[in-house]
Parts: C-alpha cells; sequence; structure tokens
C-alpha cells in the first residue's frame, strides 16, 4: 500500500483515539523540570524559516558545522520523472544553492535525506529508490556512492557510531544497519519485534555518547507490548565492543502520534516531532513527559502563517529547533517549508567522530 494513502487511512481510522491523554505522559504541560526558557523569546514561538521548492516533501534538516542548513526532498507520488534534490539556506533561512540527486529511478517512489555530515563536511544522503548512501561535497558538487542496503531496505535516518561506524534505521523493516567506518556493505546490526511497525517503522535515530546509546523514534509498535498504533522512543545501547546492547523503552506515544524525527537539547530533553497529530512533544532524557506543542492535536495552529502539517523532524539551530513540514497526506505544497519553533535552549553537538570519514 502506498504510504500516503496508508497513512491517511490510518490516521482517519484513529481520529476517535486522539482525544485521550497519550499513553506515556508522565508529566503535565509546563511541568517542573521542563529546560529552562530563554527570556527573550517566548517558548514555542513559531516562524516561517523557509518554503522548500519543488519537489518538495522535506523530511529531515540538517544543520551542518560550516553555518548551513540542508534539506532533501523525499517522496513525492507526483513527481515522476524528477530527480529528487538537496536544498542549501543560509542561518537565516535565505535559499542559496540545490543539487539534483543523480542515479535514481524516477518512474516510481524516490527521494532523500540528508541524513549527517562526515568530519570534512561532506553531506551524507539516503536515497530511497536505489537504496544507497552517498556523500556530496558541498564545495565541488561530487557526488559519490559510499554503500547500497539490499533489497526491500527503505533507509530513513542516520547516527554515527563511537568508532566511525554509521548506524541507519530502516522504515520497511525491523533492522538497524551497520555500515562500515569506510563505507562498504552494510549488514544488519540489530533486528527486534519493537522495530516491527509494518507501514510505519522506524524513524529518528541520534547517538548519545554519554550515555552509549542510540536513541530511536518508532512509530508503530507491533510486538504485543502495547497498544497497535501507539508508538514509541526507545534506548538501544552499543557495547564497548561494538554489539547491541540492551532495547529499552523510554517513552509510549498515544494512538496515531507517529513519534518521528527529533532532537536532543543540552539539558537532555529530547524534542520528538508527532507526525500524526501535528505537534512537538518535549521528554526529559529518561523519556518523562514534560510539554507539548500546540496543546490541541491534529490542527497545528502554532501561530506562524504555516501550520503544522506532518512535521517530520526537530533540527537545532541555537535556541530553536527546525521542523520539516512534509504534508504528506493532502500534498498541500504551500505548507511544504522549515518551521523555526523556539524552544528555550541550545541543543547537544551532534556527535561526529574523528573516525567518521566513509570511504576516505
Amino acid at each position: 500500500m502506498n504510504r500516503i494513502v496508508a497513512l491517511l487511512a490510518a490516521l482517519v481510522l484513529g481520529l476517535p483515539l486522539l482525544a485521550t491523554a497519550p499513553a506515556g505522559a508522565t508529566g503535565a504541560t509546563g511541568a517542573a523540570g521542563a529546560a529552562p526558557a530563554a527570556a527573550e523569546v517566548p517558548k514555542w514561538r513559531t516562524k516561517v524559516f523557509s518554503l522548500v521548492p519543488a519537489p518538495g516533501y522535506p523530511a529531515y534538516v540538517h544543520a551542518h558545522t560550516n553555518g548551513r542548513v540542508y534539506a532533501g526532498t523525499y517522496v513525492n507520488g507526483s513527481a515522476t520523472g524528477v530527480p529528487s534534490r538537496v536544498f542549501e539556506w543560509s542561518a537565516g533561512g535565505q535559499l542559496l544553492r540545490s543539487w539534483p540527486v543523480p542515479g535514481q529511478v524516477t518512474d516510481g517512489s524516490h527521494g532523500v535525506q540528508v541524513a549527517q555530515q562526515t568530519r570534512d563536511g561532506r553531506l551524507v544522503v539516503l536515497e530511497t529508490s536505489t537504496r544507497r548512501v552517498l556523500t556530496l561535497d558541498v564545495r565541488t558538487g561530487r557526488w559519490r556512492r559510499v554503500a547500497t542496503f539490499p533489497e526491500g531496505a527503505v533507509p530513513n535516518y542516520a547516527a554515527w557510531g563511537p568508532r566511525g561506524e554509521l548506524y541507519v534505521s530502516d522504515y520497511a523493516q525491523p533492522i538497524v544497519w551497520r555500515v562500515p567506518p569506510r563505507g562498504g556493505t552494510p549488514r544488519a546490526w540489530f533486528t527486534a519485534p519493537a522495530l516491527e511497525g509494518t507501514q510505519f517503522g522506524t524513524t529518528g535515530l541520534v547517538y548519545r555518547p554519554g550515555r552509549g546509546d542510540l536513541v530511536l523514534s518508532q512509530q508503530w509498535v507491533l510486538d504485543g507490548s502495547q497498544l497497535p498504533t501507539t508508538g514509541a522512543v526507545l534506548s538501544l545501547g552499543v557495547r564497548p565492543g561494538g554489539r547491541p546492547g540492551e532495547l529499552r523503552t523510554l517513552w509510549r506515544s498515544g494512538p496515531m502520534e507517529l513519534p518521528d524525527g527529533f532532537g536532543i537539547g543540552r539539558s537532555g530533553h529530547l524534542y520528538v516531532a508527532l507526525l500524526g497529530t501535528n505537534q512537538l512533544v518535549e521528554l526529559t532524557a529518561r523519556g518523562a513527559e514534560v510539554d507539548r506543542f500546540p496543546d490541541v492535536p491534529l490542527l497545528g495552529e502554532n501561530g506562524s502563517a504555516i501550520p503544522f502539517d506532518t512535521p517530520c523532524s526537530a533540527t537545532f539551530l541555537g535556541t530553536s529547533v527546525l521542523v520539516a513540514n512534509q504534508s504528506v497526506i493532502t500534498g498541500t505544497s504551500a505548507h511544504q517549508a522549515i518551521l523555526r519553533v523556539e524552544v528555550g535552549e541550545r541543543g547537544k553537538r551532534v556527535f561526529v567522530p574523528q573516525r567518521a570519514r566513509l570511504g576516505r
């Protein structure tokens, strides 16, 4: 089933459940323990950072160490024959450059995520139609293929491990992949029933070096441990020798909230995009719910000119998070944008180890 159709059908079926409190909530909105708010800017104030040009459908935003911002165009069902693009913006939201993605199969579903960067500044781009890991040198415009996933994989988000290995979540299969530091053949590093989501699988992925774990967001958990159509934020240990450790649940979502990409603040708090209810949720490092915005689900009313419309990620830039607004259900191009949401704290530095070089 087409992902957009499946999502629309699931949302319609899940609407009656959305009025109930989320199953994983352990704190009220604005509860004690919230990260300190910036005095000069109200928390949750939302502005439009930039619209995303065609083919649209941004799913993740990468804030580069060069001070610029990058996003790829994800799956667009009406963009047959049109290659995906990677866009570059200034930190103030001015569109600067873009690059078409080479070698795609464009007569069907295709898209890219700018998922990471290497130590020397190349973008790490995950491509869906051919299941490739690509790098893009933004200084020269040169693309390079460094890995290819097996048939059936849908590479989604990526995080560096402590030895320069790249971990990649799979939206279609209950697998976390490991790509060797120099690129090459990925291997299935971890698999578990808790990562089985059928149409709604594993999304966000961030390594926490201080805790030695990968944090994953899972849109549906279908292993019988919780209600169907509820998702979770999970912690997966990375042992000193590089083997996977214990998988633990940090937080359980409510029905059809569909947790997606997230950023981590200096306080350790997680800011998670809820694609299904058009909200952001703030969690402590251990998964207690602190706050969510906006209070009313579904409508996406955030005070800016563009409402949340299937927000897919939250990436730190200063004391704000950049939210990729995908509009995956209605395909409203005027909503396909990057929104800047004040959260009152700076983000933790994204972990890019010395050996994060992929092929060099």
